[in-house]
């Protein structure tokens, strides 16, 4: 029996090494980590797939992932020209080198273009259409600029009319399922499926990378972009009462601003780019992880922290409440608040029986975000659509 093809329209993707280094300009996200490790579990389980995504500022050209997945890599190394990734897309996804598809997979974050490639890939091969939701720009996004303002009002036009006419849509929270059977998504086309970990990255013993960082450490990991809001956790730890060294992992276009404002600090450790694998070890060597977000789908290195058995500090915005139960794996605050942020992270830095039981509380959590069952469940949805049986997974 010929195996099922799916073609996997991303505009992110992880970037493969160039010259023993991963692409800077564009550092590492969830969005990213998700697609690549969703793209290694399905063909562990036996699906064929064309991934079609950006080339970063990668080589362009096609790579093979696993058994039966290529990943092809389109469009310019320019930054402010992305969305032109989508034209030289059409190639590939017009006539895939695999042959007949089978089902059409977009995922869907803050660039468009995704979604309308995916309608044009659903004409041309009549087959069904998945939208994974990453980031809803008709109801997740926030800020006041006027790219912000365009992409809500252009873009959650385009959003809502796609995923109507879409035969399922996963999204990573129940908020987002909720918010989208309002816009006219039958509850029946709807899957809530979070982001993950992979187990495997997890499952070993670290030594500590930060020896030089005092205790308690209170960390941020991922993207330096203006929605995640560091600047607000630099301003928090500046305020709090109880010693504690910040730690701030990752790159991109906050990055500059972000290190000047924690140069002031005593106790402070930036790291800059990690590559994705190097991760676990980081956040072991955490005691608090901060994600400060203005807003985010579900962020994705929540997950990662759950299966560090690392409390969490975060926003109460979006998705985040669904994995961060406070209390229970870590504390909320509300977004933009400075002073309730220093005053929850004074609390658990005074508090090691708190760290320690919030703590346990993730690890408790953490088997319901490991990738492989998540696939499996993405892989039932394929089938459904399809009218099947799931492929390589029990019926």
């Amino acid at each position: 029996m010929p195996r099922v093809h799916v073609l996997r329209l991303c505009s992110v993707f992880e970037p493969v090494a160039v010259d023993g280094r991963s692409a800077r300009y564009d550092p590492i996200g969830g969005m990213q980590n998700h697609t690549a490790a969703l793209t290694r579990c399905l063909d562990a389980l036996g699906l064929a797939q064309t991934v079609v995504t950006s080339r970063l500022a990668g080589r362009r050209g096609t790579s093979r992932l696993g058994g039966a997945a290529a990943v092809h890599r389109t469009g310019l190394p320019v930054p402010a020209l992305r969305q032109l990734w989508a034209l030289d897309a059409l190639r590939v996804v017009l006539r895939p080198p695999a042959g007949p598809v089978d089902v059409v997979h977009a995922h869907q974050g803050e660039d468009l273009a995704t979604l309308l490639l995916a309608r044009l890939a659903v004409r041309r091969h009549r087959c069904p259409l998945v939208v994974t939701v990453h980031c809803s720009v008709r109801h997740t996004l926030r800020g006041r600029g006027l790219r912000t303002r365009l992409l809500r009002a252009v873009g959650g036009a385009v959003e809502r009319a796609a995923l109507r006419r879409a035969d399922a849509v996963v999204v990573l929270t129940d908020r987002t399922a909720a918010a989208l059977r309002g816009d006219g998504v039958p509850a029946a086309r709807v899957a809530t499926i979070p982001s993950g970990f992979d187990p495997d990255l997890f499952a070993a013993p670290h030594d500590d990378v930060l020896p030089g960082a005092g205790r308690p450490r209170i960390g941020y990991v991922g993207r330096l972009a203006p929605q995640k809001r560091v600047d607000r956790l630099v301003a928090a730890v500046g305020r709090m009462r109880e010693p504690a060294s910040l730690v701030v992992v990752g790159d991109g276009p906050d990055r500059e601003r972000v290190h000047a404002l924690a140069a002031g600090l005593p106790r402070v450790h930036l790291t800059g780019f990690v590559e994705h694998a190097a991760v676990p070890a980081v956040l072991a060597a955490l005691d608090v992880l901060v994600l400060p977000s203005d807003y985010e789908e579900m962020g994705s290195v929540l997950t990662e922290a759950l299966a560090s058995g690392l409390p969490v500090v975060a926003s109460d915005v979006g998705g985040i409440p669904e994995v961060v139960r406070d209390g229970e794996t870590g504390l909320l605050v509300p977004a933009g608040d400075v002073a309730a942020l220093a005053a929850a992270l004074d609390r658990l830095a005074a508090d090691p029986a708190l760290r320690a039981r919030l703590a346990a509380g993730a690890r408790a959590r953490a088997a319901d975000y490991a990738w492989p069952a998540l696939a499996a469940r993405v892989a039932a949805v394929y089938a459904r659509v399809r009218g099947e049986a799931p492929v390589g997974v029990a019926a």
